[in-house]
């Protein structure tokens, strides 16, 4: 069995994960994990799937929906993943603020120096108004006070609200 990551990015129309997915479902692949989201209308969708076919078959087989340019695929064999690494928890990043320049680079940063492994991140500009939402998974006896006067500390220097609380399963 093969483990594939799929991408698909493009000018967002109805139909493109019904496109995609069918076909995958055609060629026997099974979609294990996914993330798909429209970006200021353009369509951004990551999969990674198992099964039988090879890399260049799956991309051939979607050459029928990139054909004509609006879309593009890449289709990559990755390694299956072991046993996740046990953490110590998971936690709700959240930002609030002007937009300005480098507020996910600083946030994660500061999250990353403690251990931190963002496991997804999710952004929009509305207005002026930059909101940011990480799940964030933290390792077994990370500081949580250092961290949190950290992430204060960056906020105070961006001009952003940040939070970070535990996650709770029902809002995953």
């Amino acid at each position: 069995m093969n483990e594939l990551a799929i991408t698909v990015i493009g000018h967002d129309r109805p139909g493109i994960i019904a496109d995609v997915s069918e076909i995958l479902a055609g060629l026997g692949l099974n979609l294990t994990d996914s993330t798909m989201t429209r970006l200021r209308g353009h369509f951004a969708m990551t999969l990674v799937c198992l099964g039988p076919p090879a890399a260049a078959q799956v991309e051939a087989a979607l050459g029928a929906i990139t054909a004509d340019g609006a879309l593009l695929a890449t289709v990559r064999r990755v390694q299956q993943e072991s046993d996740p690494m046990p953490t110590g928890g998971h936690y709700l990043l959240t930002v609030h603020g002007a937009d300005r320049l480098g507020i996910v680079a600083t946030v994660s940063r500061a999250v990353a120096d403690f251990g931190g492994n963002v496991t997804d991140l999710t952004t929009r500009l509305a207005g002026s108004l930059y909101l940011l939402l990480a799940e964030v998974d933290l390792p077994a006896g990370t500081n949580l006070d250092a961290l949190t006067t950290r992430l204060h500390a960056v906020a105070g220097e961006l001009g952003i609200e940040v939070g970070l609380r535990p996650a709770e399963a029902d809002v995953l």
